[in-house]
């Protein structure tokens, strides 16, 4: 709120009146300690007490840029926009110098081509001596003529760029303006007249006609006083066409200026643009050189882990082939186990001498279930098939517990 322009307020120039200082200006001024403290509800009747303590005029000053009071108090102007007659004023105080430089420094902002130059120009009488903060902190002398001259002819003041004018010569030509009138004029008019009056009384005193010099006013003296006012006129004109010349090439220097700056921007801008597409470039390329080393990593681990895998599937073959083995190998030591022991209680009967043939008959008899039904185990076992490969199945199918193949 304290920054606002007051609602009541006209634009000047088609805007803002507060945009007319730059922003990086205006900025600094919003965050100085002075505007913050002595310029808060500042009216128009009260700045005349904040301008009478003014002690120096400047624009900015220091590393940072800080603002003087003198440039808070034109901002503080512009924001609260007083009267013209209050400005009016400012600028006929004789008392307070400063006060005089600030209502002139405002109406050369705000102010039409016809007001600067009419109000502005007779401030070239006033000789008094000003202090002026420079750009390093340090203190100059300047004088007040020297600071309207500067406003009426320079493109910068105080940090601040000035609003175009016009020429004065282009308003005394569409008639806008009198012709300029030096203060010294009448001085001169006061040496011709005296030196007429000399010329007069040695006339005089030669014996000439008193008529040839009534009140010294010949055709001659008139033309000659004619011919140096024409003169002094060309003189100021060509003084004022010399001053657009200067003007214009100060203005191109401070155009260059902004240029200049406003390249400097850009390059920095550019600079740091670059910087940071590099760094996003070097983010992903570290993105992509981790995300590479997790997929390797990965793919590693997974290679390993199906390692892992087939071994232990290689592991579980051998084992079962190991295991099969075992029980082919049992079986067949039992199977040599049966056949020797049936070979053996063979050979036991066959020793025995005396049997009758009925009770060889019926031991015969007795045998033969016994053989059948052995021959009848071995059939439901499934061992004894005569594929090979389905009496192996048979048999790690009996090792694992499961029923026979039957084919």
């Amino acid at each position: 709120m304290a920054n606002r322009t007051d609602p009541l307020a006209k634009s000047i120039r088609g805007t803002n009146p507060q945009n007319l200082i730059e922003k990086i200006v205006r900025s600094k001024i919003y965050q100085n300690t002075y505007w913050k403290e002595q310029c808060f509800g500042l009216t128009a009747e009260t700045l005349v007490d904040k301008a009478m303590e003014l002690d120096h005029i400047g624009g900015t000053f220091g590393g940072n840029s800080k603002p003087t009071p003198f440039l808070c108090l034109v901002l503080k102007m512009l924001q609260i926009q007083p009267e013209k007659d209050i400005v009016v004023e400012f600028i006929k105080n004789e008392d307070y110098k400063y006060v005089r430089v600030l209502g002139a420094f405002y109406l050369r902002l705000t102010g039409t081509d016809m007001d600067v130059y009419r109000y502005l120009e007779p401030l070239y009488n006033d000789y008094r001596k000003v202090r002026q903060k420079l750009t390093g902190g340090n203190f100059a002398l300047t004088h007040v003529d020297e600071v309207i001259d500067e406003l009426l002819t320079k493109d910068y003041s105080c940090d601040i760029a000035l609003p175009r004018i016009k020429r004065r010569w282009t308003l005394e030509s569409a008639g806008d303006l009198d012709l300029r009138k030096s203060a010294l004029e009448d001085d001169f008019e006061e040496e011709e007249e005296k030196e007429e009056n000399e010329q007069l009384v040695d006339g005089l005193e030669d014996g000439a006609p008193e008529k040839d010099y009534y009140r010294g006013r010949s055709p001659t003296r008139e033309r000659d006083r004619d011919r140096r006012r024409d003169s002094h006129r060309h003189r100021d004109r060509d003084y004022d066409r010399d001053y657009e010349r200067d003007y214009d090439r100060e203005r191109g220097r401070g155009r260059g200026r902004e240029r200049d700056r406003d390249r400097d921007r850009d390059r920095d801008r550019d600079r740091d643009r670059d910087r940071d597409r590099d760094r996003d470039r070097d983010r992903d390329r570290d993105r992509d050189r981790d995300r590479d080393r997790y997929r390797v990593r990965d793919e590693r681990d997974y290679g390993r882990e199906r390692d892992h895998e087939r071994e232990g599937r290689e592991r579980d073959r051998r084992d079962r082939d190991r295991g099969r083995r075992r029980s082919q190998s049992r079986s067949q030591s039992r199977s040599r186990d049966r056949k020797d022991r049936d070979g053996g209680e063979h050979r036991k009967r066959h020793a025995r001498g005396s049997t009758s043939p009925r009770r060889r008959g019926h031991e015969d008899s007795r045998e033969e279930p016994k053989k059948k039904k052995e021959k009848k185990e071995k059939k439901d076992d499934g061992t004894d098939h005569p594929d090979p490969e389905i009496a192996e199945a048979n048999r790690l199918r009996a090792s694992l517990g499961l029923k026979p193949l039957k084919l």
